[in-house]
């Protein structure tokens, strides 16, 4: 795994990425994380070679969730915590789609983490990035899922007394079968995992280290590089789950970044029996009347 990431950075350096690159510039803080996470996907889906026309990107509501506006691509901005729904639809309608979900911690680990753990479950065949940069930054700096207990925020003057969520952990225990960590401040790693997270099938979780540089003042980059180390320069074997567990409960003096599982499990698309007549955008609108028939006795 190591040797192909590498491989992988080396080659994304080469990629160009016009042809994904919106009409719209990013209007984030400057020095947001999320410039980084929108160049990483986009050399992610340069490397792969996806035609624009077949990439949807999702979102919910926050800074990061303006995300879909800023790449040349479909796009859908939605509600907040109910940007996992929406792609969930899009997918289950036309699987050969590529769809992607983008937004932050409190859409997706706060107001939308039911619908998180359910689609993990699932295994939908799903990328979901989560830019998560450990506050509120839309609503000015508010204290968020994965603030760390003792922060001082505008909503928790005194310090956050609630220990924050862990993402990689509760994707491993609720089914995800791509689980991983990237850090803004290293796009061509994180571009890597974005890649491989997308051609992954079944539901990929890359949750990104993407700082707030205008209201955490905490969680910098500074604070990052001095903690974050690859998993897999030190070897780690992305098919041991044991192992995985026990690494996303590191968080302290080292952080690990990287790919901490993956496994080849059957997607739900893949056992959906109303796909068994054809995927639903190939299918005629309506039921025949020999259909309608025969609901309606199963149902007498």
């Amino acid at each position: 795994m190591a040797t192909a990431v590498l491989d992988m950075i080396q080659e994304l350096r080469d990629v160009s990425v016009e042809e994904y690159e919106g009409p719209v510039h990013p209007d984030w803080c400057p020095g947001c994380g999320d410039y980084g996470v929108l160049k990483a996907l986009q050399k992610a889906l340069a490397y792969l070679q996806i035609d624009p026309s077949q990439v949807v990107v999702v979102s919910g509501i926050g800074c990061s969730s303006n995300l879909p506006g800023f790449i040349r691509a479909y796009g859908f901005h939605g509600l907040h915590g109910r940007a996992l729904p929406v792609a969930e639809g899009i997918k289950l309608a036309n699987p050969r789609l590529h769809v992607v979900v983008t937004g932050g911690d409190g859409d997706g680990y706060g107001i939308g983490i039911g619908h998180f753990i359910h689609a993990m479950r699932r295994n939908l065949d799903l990328t979901y990035i989560v830019m998560n940069n450990q506050i509120y930054g839309l609503t000015t700096g508010q204290v968020s899922p994965t603030s760390m207990k003792g922060v001082r925020t505008k909503s928790t003057p005194y310090g956050n007394i609630e220990p924050p969520v862990n993402p990689i952990a509760l994707a491993l225990v609720s089914g995800a079968t791509y689980v991983a960590r990237g850090f803004s401040g290293d796009p061509n790693h994180l571009a890597s995992l974005v890649a491989h997270g997308i051609r992954h099938r079944g539901f990929a979780l890359i949750d990104v280290f993407s700082p707030c540089v205008t209201y955490n003042h905490v969680n910098t980059y500074a604070w990052f590089r001095q903690r974050v180390y690859r998993l897999e320069d030190e070897g780690h074997d992305p098919s041991d789950f044991a192992r995985a567990i026990e690494k996303s409960l590191e968080f302290g003096d080292r952080i690990p970044i990287g790919l901490f599982y993956e496994a080849e499990v059957e997607t739900h698309e893949d056992l959906e029996p109303a796909y068994k007549r054809g995927i639903p955008v190939d299918q005629p609108l309506g039921l025949s009347p020999e259909e309608g028939a025969r609901l309606v006795q199963a149902w007498m």
